[in-house]
């Protein structure tokens, strides 16, 4: 197998690890037998070379390619399943879904998320800051125990209209000793496309990047009805 190139026998994309792996492997056996021909053209005829030594080499450069072989099928393997994956996102697009997490996508001047309030809550604040961190809503939430929706329709403390855009929700829960409580937020978002971010299979909603394992519910966007007018 070494004979025949070591580079065709691994994944074409030369950026893959195993392909690195197989140029660097095939250029050191090329030294390894430049060293060895010029070693057995200067050899003594009276006491020749010990083949044992660079039989034993040549049998480890076999192996070693091998192990290349394996892990540049198990690449392909796992970029075919990367697209399964990536063909099985396409049906979340233009579909709501509600995600784990505290990223919230304004669209439209609106976006909603939920907060599940925690047992022994007796006040709870709502925190919502921008892209820089600055504040830009803040008001007393729910303390009754239970998930509970919250609907913004954009509108900050200031009375003005946020931008659409990436934003980040905290709700803080406090017991009567005012020690915080875990709170476990849920966001939703419009899904515009999906990818592989870090090898892990994504869905894009707007600005927000969400896991598709944090996805909790999915659901379809009506289509408004359309508005006639009369002459």
């Amino acid at each position: 197998m070494i004979l025949n190139g070591i580079s065709s026998t691994v994944n074409n994309d030369p950026n893959s690890q195993s392909a690195q792996s197989a140029q660097t492997l095939e250029e050191d056996l090329n030294r390894f037998l430049t060293l060895l021909t010029t070693q057995l053209q200067h050899q003594d005829p009276l006491d020749p070379m010990d083949a044992t030594e660079f039989t034993s080499q040549l049998v480890q450069f076999a192996s070693v390619e091998q192990q290349i072989f394996q892990n540049s099928n198990l690449e392909k393997m796992l970029n075919l399943q990367e697209t399964n994956q990536l063909s099985s996102l396409v049906d979340f697009i233009d579909t709501r879904v509600e995600v784990e997490g505290q990223g919230l996508v304004v669209e439209n001047g609106e976006a909603k998320f939920t907060y599940n309030i925690p047992s022994g809550t007796v006040s709870s604040k709502i925190t919502i800051t921008d892209s820089s961190g600055a504040q830009v809503l803040t008001l007393d939430g729910e303390t009754d125990l239970g998930v509970h929706a919250f609907e913004w329709d954009g509108v900050a403390n200031n009375g003005q209209t946020v931008s659409d855009g990436l934003y980040q929700v905290q709700v803080s829960a406090f017991d009567r000793n005012q020690n915080l409580l875990e709170v476990f937020h849920t966001t939703f978002g419009r899904v515009t496309g999906a990818g592989v971010v870090n090898g892990e299979t994504t869905l894009f909603m707007g600005p927000l990047r969400a896991n598709q394992d944090s996805v909790l519910s999915v659901e379809e966007i009506k289509a408004e009805p359309e508005t006639t007018t009369t002459e």
